[in-house]
């Protein structure tokens, strides 16, 4: 599983807070989405890059993670190139069999925006990555509560955690169970095999939802969670903090 508890915890960022990593990455995510240009929110993901090396995460995993985003950002990347813009680059005519010619246009103007857009969508989500990587996620959660995060929020974050494993091995049993069975020989009955395994998924997160909220209820749950406390912050961990976002900051105002 691709997730921060299964790697080293003896990287560089596992004693700091995880109040102080947390308040750094929204400060920098800030500074990303609100740059104009692209040399900020590149300079931040090629950073944030660097640190999961040092912080020996494996390769598989940070490719695992901006798979997604990576695939989204070409996308929005085209979308602007072809179909935004006026500046006209370069013409392809496509023939298709519903239309005699199709015509793409690429615009300049139009790149220059998907790039911009680009870089913001690999800034911020290189953040979040390291951020995710370097800080467990019972850390994270805290962190939340101590900046007011709604509680009801937080639980729900809780409980999604902790049954997300339960549902990826049922998920992985029934998917067993159908591949045994030829489930997916074929396109037609491979998507009848996934509509099956989503929907008894569906189901089974009801009735665990039901029975989880019975059984908290019936042990005098009241929302309070004791692992969810706060010691007070490091002033050496905060002038650290500062120092960092004050020079991100200089980086952002060139």
């Amino acid at each position: 599983m691709n997730f921060s508890e299964h790697f080293n915890k003896g990287h560089i960022l596992a004693k700091v807070d995880a109040r102080v990593k947390l308040l750094v990455a929204l400060a920098l995510l800030l500074m990303v989405l609100s740059y104009k240009g692209i040399f900020f929110p590149l300079l931040m993901s090629a950073g944030a890059l660097m640190l999961c090396i040092k912080m020996r995460i494996p390769l598989k995993a940070i490719l695992a993670r901006m798979a997604q985003p990576l695939f989204l950002a070409l996308v929005i990347l085209l979308l602007k190139l072809f179909f935004s813009g006026k500046d006209t680059m370069f013409v392809i005519k496509l023939p298709t069999s519903h239309f005699p010619l199709l015509t793409l246009a690429g615009h300049s103007d139009g790149l220059l925006e998907g790039i911009r857009i680009t870089s913001r969508i690999l800034g911020g989500v290189s953040i979040v990555m390291a951020l995710g990587f370097a800080t467990p996620f019972i850390e994270f959660v805290a962190a939340l509560s101590w900046l007011r995060v709604p509680r009801p929020f937080i639980e729900i974050m809780m409980l999604a955690y902790r049954y997300l494993f339960v549902f990826l091995e049922d998920a992985s049993t029934i998917y067993s169970a159908q591949k045994n069975r030829l489930g997916y020989a074929g396109i037609r009955k491979g998507l009848n095999s996934f509509g099956v395994l989503t929907g008894s998924l569906v189901l089974r997160g009801f009735e665990q939802s039901q029975k989880t909220a019975d059984a908290m209820i019936q042990r005098g749950y009241t929302g309070d969670m004791p692992q969810l406390k706060s010691q007070p912050l490091s002033v050496a961990e905060l002038a650290a903090a500062v120092i960092v976002v004050l020079a991100g900051g200089a980086v952002w105002m060139i």
